[in-house]
């Protein structure tokens, strides 16, 4: 058998643009437009990094200089993203990475990289729910609602309280009750859940530029000399470590990469967008492009407030940005009581996303006979993919309630970057193989712009942590069994090509 068998440009964007009466079936219905795509990719990309890896990178790696960081970063995204930008111009398919991969590279590596993408948006989603769940219960405090913590852990979890008793989890009903809210809302339909994502982008964008625009009046220019602290040395925990200088900006921009990672969520909906070839770079880059420009106003705030050695050794996720807006006046004190609301907003919109772009990967993933047929199909009235989304509502719910919060583990997708390497990559071969295809987007200084973009997310898997990798080629192996005792044996490709 060829496992490296690619399926046509031509087959994968006539099925992409097939219609209802084609199939005999439903299929998923267009009603995006290009502000909501854009509105998609911030929903995904602005969450806790915003709120707390600001200040988690400033106190211990690059101190105010976590405004380069952030620059860094986004140079190092921006180069993924125009390689995105034109893959989803060219291939306008639900598929995002792994469609891409088997137009390129074959049907065992685009296997690999959709089953990775599974992975990393179901980490992703519970990591989150976890965290929504603890900030939900630090709303209903403010709101003088005690709910039991027991019934917001799991059955491994334990809080010590200040007492000193410890307390046993239960499970952890706000984190499942979350990711179930927002799979029904994506099984109500792509529209509203568009009109949701839009809203509490909204909400959240309010209160980040209102921290900026009233923060920005009384920073402490003292708070920013100097930019780049000078370099040192630390023996935490029997190893030592260097922090600052340009050497911590550049870790801390290895850090903050991951507060970037979704925007290629964009890319998953490319079947419910009206116009794809022109409306999907516009939903990648300029939601990449916003975000950043947040990111790097926000973090000069930040530091410009506090000093960023007060935000050293605080625990509490949320501390650093309340920390930060105690320095303002007393008049501006109702900001703080407006985060966690905002955090909870952010955290909503990134949950669903995330649960979006898993779902229509499967889809994908069905259609080519790689996975049963039942993830591909899409409800008669709603054109939504229930079935799927009802799986791993399911399953996310399942997991964040009863499965240990730090079981997910820190977020570093070094699934998500072998996606992007093999993006970048793609970009050069399509090129070769396929010079004429229509695209309405053309990535810039190929093979420069895609070989910079793949050699720069290299080097970040390169020294995320072990325990990753572990994690990866577990997942991985799992893939691979199935693939190897089921996909390949039903892949359309294989049965004389009835993709």
């Amino acid at each position: 058998m060829n496992l490296f068998r690619k399926k046509p440009i031509e087959v994968i964007v006539a099925s992409a643009c097939a219609t209802e009466a084609f199939y005999d079936t439903p299929t998923l219905k267009r009603s995006l437009n290009a502000f909501q795509l854009v509105t998609l990719g911030i929903g995904v990309v602005i969450g806790a990094g915003l709120f707390s890896l600001t200040g988690k990178v400033a106190a211990e790696d690059a101190g105010p200089g976590v405004v380069f960081s952030f620059v860094v970063s986004g140079i190092a995204c921006a180069f993924a993203g125009l390689c995105y930008a034109e893959f989803a111009s060219a291939v306008p398919v639900a598929g995002s990475a792994y469609s891409y991969s088997y137009a390129t590279m074959g049907e065992l590596l685009a296997w690999i990289i959709g089953w990775d993408l599974v992975m990393e948006y179901a980490i992703g989603a519970a990591t989150v729910a976890v965290s929504w769940s603890a900030y939900f219960v630090k709303f209903c405090k403010q709101l003088h609602i005690d709910l039991p913590i027991q019934f917001a852990l799991s059955p491994f979890d334990v809080e010590t309280l200040p007492n000193g008793d410890k307390i046993h989890g239960i499970a952890n009903l706000p984190a499942a009750v979350i990711v179930v809210l927002m799979s029904l809302l994506l099984i109500r339909g792509t529209k509203e859940s568009a009109l949701f994502n839009t809203v509490m982008v909204a909400v959240k964008l309010m209160i980040v530029l209102l921290v900026i625009c009233i923060g920005w009046a009384y920073m402490n220019p003292a708070n920013h000399t100097p930019m780049i602290p000078a370099r040192i040395f630390e023996v935490v925990k029997g190893h030592g470590e260097y922090h600052f200088g340009w050497q911590g900006i550049i870790t801390g921009a290895g850090l903050i990469f991951f507060a970037y990672i979704g925007f290629d969520a964009v890319s998953t909906a490319a079947q419910e967008a009206k116009n794809p070839q022109r409306d999907l770079p516009i939903g990648i880059l300029g939601s990449l492009f916003i975000c950043t420009i947040l990111y790097i106003l926000f973090s000069w705030v930040i530091t410009g407030l506090a000093h960023y050695s007060e935000f050293r050794g605080v625990v509490d996720k949320l501390a650093p940005v309340a920390t930060a807006l105690s320095h303002l006046p007393k008049q501006f004190h109702w900001l703080q009581q407006l985060i966690i609301p905002a955090i909870l907003a952010g955290f909503s919109s990134v949950i669903m996303v995330l649960l979006l772009g898993q779902s229509r990967v499967f889809i994908t993933m069905s259609q080519d006979g790689l996975l049963p047929k039942m993830f591909s199909d899409i409800h008669p009235t709603r054109h939504t993919p229930w079935k799927s989304n009802s799986l791993f509502a399911v399953v996310v719910g399942c997991a964040v309630a009863f499965l240990p919060g730090n079981s997910f583990g820190e977020m570093c997708s070094v699934g998500t970057l072998l996606a992007f390497v093999l993006v970048c990559i793609g970009v050069i071969v399509l090129r070769r193989t396929n010079p004429d295809l229509p695209r309405k987007f053309r990535c810039p200084w190929v093979p420069v712009v895609p070989i910079i973009g793949a050699l720069l997310c290299l080097g970040m898997m390169a020294f995320l942590p072990k325990d990753t990798w572990w994690r990866l080629f577990i997942w991985m192996a799992v893939g691979l069994i199935i693939f190897f005792a089921y996909s390949r044996k039903r892949s359309k490709l294989e049965n004389n090509g009835k993709s």
